[in-house]
């Protein structure tokens, strides 16, 4: 290009419609010498600097008043050079950004092309840099099919002629290196999309960002990798004891004074004591990425890379997710890789064509929640997701995702109607891109973070979520059995009197418990649009509804598979969940009540159920239970055994009718003693205190085909656990 300026490309360079500002801006070998040409608004004068030596080299004449400069050196080889620049009468030095090489390497432009690069975020985004001893920050962000993308921030007063970048044409990526921009500066992308139309973008590979209502993301280097302990690894097992408290950090408690949210910080000092001492061994986040409605619940993320500022900031987050591990609980990050909102900062549109999103919206618009679905078809936006999966992994050392709304990914014609949906190539409804997407996510997550899961939300009789691609599986560790939540809930909340007529609504869920890793969840989505509470869904008058529950909870606590429970139900809460508020804490405050004796049951749940490997060693074996009785309906009573894997039993016994029922036998496989460790009637619990004066002796008397056989009271509405006395504190 020649040396002498162009006032069409300086036209277009100040209208921000020049897309290869290298070509013309910068130190270039002319001819005549060395020409260097640079965009400094506002600036008065212009000196070249030679870094090396510190000497003025050539004074840049003005061009445009605008603030266009170039001269020439007489001088062949390039140098490392520096601008002194004065604004309003004030010299600064400054490095050009553009003396700087292209940044992405060969190799990671090609894996992020095929969509295979494992850690995309760690060349994409901002990242703090030192490049030929200068420090900055290199910006790289892809918009293939943008016209021009320069950078804006508080470097260089959201201006965005002052940093236009190179496009990478191999990648369809946009980068430049910005000397001395820092960490904690905001900025955003300047997009010339692909009609001509001006974009301002956050990125989608920001580590941090603003609080709603502002947007800006933030130069943020990435955390530390983690590395999980052998024995948080060893915690997700399927013979492990799992024991999930579901948890909205907006509304677990406020503030008394102004309603205002805990930090990470005080939820540190908090909620993961008072978590450690219910005895769960997991806590589950709903969503922590950044969003812009408060009413999602995280639900509708566009901050996919940076954790929520509501509570503080990405080391405050780090420093919580520490504070669990250190008290001995795993951490499970809710995960939305399934849509997201359509907020004009955010993905959509992203260059002015359907970039993240399907183009059709038959494929690319949720209807239910007025959302965008990701085009998984696309290699870059799947390999965009599963980074970010690798990277909670890693950078945070979250122990497993929990992935909402799975069945709306792989059904095309999930919540449509016939006419409102594209098959896909064979003719199916299954999104066939977005189970490639979830058994690529799982599998590179199960090779690269040993001990790591995922956890699937998936609502309907799909095969194999739980097992292996390989086997034409999913490839989750563990699915949620919502067909048991419905079943047995829809039981519960029966009158008594109803129960005898439906025992397939508590027993059914053994006809397929194997064919899954089965959470028993209680979850969220339970407690909200009008379900009511878990408490307000039994029936009877209130001493009926709180034993009703006590006896519901410790049946799910011994039923096969791991155990999930929403925030507020592990003492009652009577209302619905409001995320705006905190749950109900003032019904623990005064004199005991029945809200204390149900936390104090679901306490002494956890703790009991974690004491003996009988509840959760063979979850997943049909070896690990049996029932014992499964048919009187008329009495409403089920007892079954579970088994650990040295055949070591425990009793559970379930009367659920408001009916004691004295010297009820039933037969037995092991003879003994066995001693009641856990009766939801009991006193404690402001039960009835009926019971069995802690044990019980077997008798040699046959009944249900066995030869020896327990006669127990069974208290009105509970559950009991019963352990044979040489096992006991095992």
């Amino acid at each position: 290009m020649s040396e002498l300026p162009d006032r069409h490309v300086i036209n277009a360079l100040f209208s921000g419609h020049y897309a290869d500002p290298f070509a013309f801006l910068g130190m270039h070998e002319t001819e005549q010498g060395l020409v260097v040409r640079a965009l400094l608004p506002d600036a008065a004068e212009v000196w070249v600097v030679e870094t090396q030596t510190g000497r003025q080299c050539v004074q840049l004449t003005c061009h445009d008043s605008r603030g266009f400069f170039s001269g020439t050196l007489k001088r062949k080889k390039p140098f490392r050079y520096q601008l002194a620049v004065t604004w309003h009468g004030q010299q600064n030095l400054i490095d050009d950004a553009y003396r700087f090489g292209p940044l992405l390497q060969a190799m990671d432009s090609w894996l992020l092309s095929e969509g295979t690069h494992l850690r995309p975020y760690e060349n994409l985004g901002a990242h703090a840099a030192t490049i030929d001893g200068v420090i900055g920050t290199r910006f790289s962000v892809w918009a293939p099919n943008a016209r021009r993308v320069s950078v804006v921030g508080e470097f260089n007063f959201w201006d965005g002629r002052r940093h236009p970048m190179r496009f990478r044409r191999e990648s369809g990526v946009w980068e430049l290196f910005v000397p001395a921009a820092r960490n904690g500066q905001l900025y955003k992308f300047e997009i010339i999309d692909a009609h001509g139309q001006l974009r301002i973008k956050a990125d989608p590979y920001a580590f941090e960002a603003q609080m709603r209502p502002q947007t800006a993301s933030m130069i943020c280097g990435l955390p530390p990798k983690v590395t999980p302990s052998p024995s948080r690894q060893r915690a997700n097992q399927l013979d492990q004891p799992i024991a999930i408290y579901e948890v909205h950090l907006g509304s677990w408690r406020r503030h008394t004074d102004n309603n205002f949210w805990l930090s990470y910080r005080e939820l540190a000092e908090q909620l993961v004591p008072y978590v450690k001492e219910m005895g769960f061994t997991h806590l589950e986040l709903m969503p922590i990425n950044e969003h812009p409605f408060d009413g999602s619940w995280g639900y509708q993320p566009l901050g996919m890379y940076a954790p929520t500022r509501r509570f503080g900031t990405r080391d405050d987050f780090r420093a919580f997710i520490d504070a669990a591990h250190e008290a001995g609980l795993n951490v499970l990050l809710d995960w939305v890789p399934g849509h997201f909102p359509d907020d004009e900062f955010g993905l959509a549109q992203f260059d002015g064509t359907s970039l993240y999103e399907h183009s059709d919206p038959r494929e690319g618009y949720h209807q239910d929640w007025n959302t965008l679905i990701y085009n998984f078809g696309r290699r870059e936006v799947s390999n965009y997701l599963t980074g970010n999966a690798l990277y909670w992994m890693e950078r945070f050392g979250i122990d497993g995702l929990r992935v909402d709304a799975v069945a709306s990914m792989i059904y095309r014609d999930y919540s449509r109607k016939p006419g409102e949906w594209v098959p896909n190539h064979l003719g199916g409804r299954e999104n066939l891109e977005a189970i490639a997407f979830l058994r690529n996510t799982n599998r590179t997550l199960g090779q690269t973070v040993p001990g790591a899961v995922t956890v699937a939300e998936e609502s309907t009789d799909f095969p194999g979520v739980s097992r292996p691609p390989s086997g034409g599986g999913l490839g989750f560790w563990y699915k949620w059995n919502l067909g048991w939540m419905h079943d047995t809930l829809d039981y519960m909340k029966l009158d008594p009197i109803w129960r005898r007529y439906h025992p397939d609504l508590l027993t059914f869920g053994m006809l397929y418990n194997y064919s899954e890793n089965f959470v028993l969840p209680l979850s969220h989505d339970e407690v909200v649009h009008g379900k009511r509470s878990i408490l307000d869904r039994m029936p009877g008058d209130a001493w009926q509804k709180f034993a009703n529950l006590r006896a519901y909870y410790a049946w799910m606590w011994a039923f096969p598979g791991k155990k999930l429970l929403f925030m507020g139900n592990e003492f009652a809460q009577g209302r619905e969940w409001n995320h705006d508020i905190s749950l109900d804490w003032h019904l623990l405050e005064g004199e005991d009540s029945w809200h204390h004796g149900v936390q104090r049951l679901v306490k002494d749940l956890n703790h009991t159920y974690r004491r003996f490997p009988a509840m959760w060693q063979q979850d997943y074996d049909p070896r690990g239970f049996e029932w014992l009785v499964v048919d009187d309906h008329e009495n409403a009573v089920f007892v079954f055994v579970r088994r650990d894997c040295d055949g070591n039993e425990i009793i559970v016994a379930s009367n659920f009718t408001p009916v004691p029922r004295h010297h009820y036998r039933f037969g037995i496989h092991q003879p003994g003693r066995w001693s009641e460790v856990l009766n939801s009637d009991s006193g404690h619990y402001h039960g009835s205190n009926l019971g069995n004066l802690g044990g019980t002796d077997s008798e040699a008397i046959p009944s249900h085909g066995r030869a020896h056989s327990l006669s127990l009271s069974l208290p009105p509405l509970s559950t009991i656990w019963l352990v044979r006395e040489a096992q006991d504190d095992a």
